[in-house]
């Protein structure tokens, strides 16, 4: 039976799912639905919320800019909100990159990090086009988002509109090495512009993980050639990994970055993309068809940079940082019941991020034991999205041991009714 509700959801097969749940409230890392009853978010709503549902630091801080400015036209204006969040993200970035253009989205932040190496390369009259991605990647349903992204059933339909990218493999354990070297003989062919990672994991690839020298390695390798690297910091962004931004681990310093997601601790849409002085100069010109052609209706609306604002500043004030500690902590004692257990395999975790698979015939983002598996879940008051077969686990950073434990005892007890 068709649903009566208009809304078509995302990611969602109406013919195979159920009613939408009624989301009526949340506060801190629980929501709450519309018949009352309580769901723990073990997922972020999708990574998005940082430091809890309703903080009330964000929250008055968007009642208080509603009061003085909702929205006006960023293509010759700006605003204080914007001109705040831009230098506070300078401040707290690597000094190399100096600049920073606004949108609302993961994908429009990662659309305009491709378009701004394209562009940098033809205003510099250099014929550079390739772009180079990881197998397995995720960077969003926009045009160029997909273009990058792993190819499959996301983005068949699509496939005549989207452009050709070179794929590297990805760097598991121990074939580290082919990564790097398919890298370098990608870069030594020629007319490379760019390479794009998620640094440290794959998200919805699969929470696929690799260590920080690789990454290290992927940037000395594009800075030989001189290729630019943009980091999708996306989901890793904002502590995820445990570290305020993934690439801080492998200490490197992306050309464009790209952020997102838990920028305005989860609140509001509001996504970044910081790029270097050589990006900005490169299009900087009397010549009016050298400008950076993109935008949307909202750029750097005021209600979402102040809702940004208070995150940093929640970031300043609050220890943010202990607390991600703490849960990096929580997790790895609640996985090592998992690593022994066969019903499971290849039990990972970085920072605030834990995953583990379950034994299916079929694995991968479509296997069919994944509805299965969420509406288990949901079942017993916990949002939990798996991506097919691999169960992951990234809540709120206010999260206790003890919702913690909710999720992982229903992780085993799953387990035991699905065998």
């Amino acid at each position: 039976m068709k649903s009566m509700s208009p809304v078509w959801h995302p990611f969602t097969q109406h013919a195979v799912q159920p009613e939408a749940t009624l989301i009526a409230g949340g506060e801190g890392a629980w929501l709450e639905t519309g018949d009352g009853r309580r769901i723990f978010d073990a997922i972020s709503s999708w990574w998005v919320v940082t430091h809890g549902h309703r903080h009330p630091h964000i929250v008055q801080a968007i009642k208080h800019q509603v009061d003085r400015l909702d929205q006006v036209i960023f293509a010759g204006f700006t605003h204080e909100p914007a001109e705040r969040l831009a230098r506070h993200l300078i401040a707290i970035t690597p000094p190399e990159l100096e600049y920073v253009f606004f949108s609302d989205s993961g994908s429009t932040s990662v659309e305009v990090a491709l378009k701004m190496a394209l562009g940098f390369w033809r205003h510099r009259g250099e014929n550079r086009s390739r772009i180079l991605a990881l197998e397995g990647a995720y960077h969003g349903d926009t045009i160029g988002g997909m273009s990058v992204g792993e190819r499959g059933v996301f983005n068949a339909p699509y496939d005549p509109l989207l452009f050709d990218v070179d794929r590297l493999p990805f760097p598991s354990a121990g074939r580290e090495q082919a990564t790097l070297d398919a890298l370098d003989a990608a870069c030594r062919n020629g007319g490379v512009a760019a390479l794009i990672v998620e640094p440290l994991i794959l998200g919805a690839g699969g929470m696929l993980i690799y260590p920080p020298w690789v990454l290290a390695e992927m940037k000395r390798i594009c800075r030989t050639h001189g290729a630019l690297l943009i980091a999708d910091e996306v989901m890793t962004g904002w502590g995820r990994t445990g570290t305020l931004f993934a690439c801080e681990q492998a200490g490197v310093t992306p050309d464009i970055g790209c952020y997102s997601k838990g920028l305005t601790g989860g609140s509001l849409p509001l996504a970044v993309t910081l790029c270097s002085a050589d990006i900005f100069d490169a299009h900087y010109s009397t010549d009016r068809t050298r400008a950076f052609f993109h935008s949307s209706s909202y750029t750097a609306n005021p209600i979402a940079c102040a809702a940004a604002l208070a995150n940093l500043e929640i970031w300043e004030r609050e220890p943010v940082l202990e607390r991600i500690a703490r849960l990096t902590t929580l997790h790895a004692a609640r996985l090592d019941r998992f690593r022994e257990n066969r019903r499971f395999a290849n039990v990972r975790q970085i920072g605030t991020i834990a995953a583990l698979d379950i034994a299916a015939s079929d694995a991968g983002y479509m296997a069919g034991i994944g509805p299965r598996l969420y509406q288990s879940f949901l079942a017993r008051g916990l949002l939990v999205r798996p991506l097919g077969n691999t169960i992951y686990i990234m809540p709120p950073y206010c999260s206790t041991a003890g919702e913690l434990d909710l999720a992982y005892e229903a992780i085993g007890e799953i387990a035991d009714e699905i065998e």
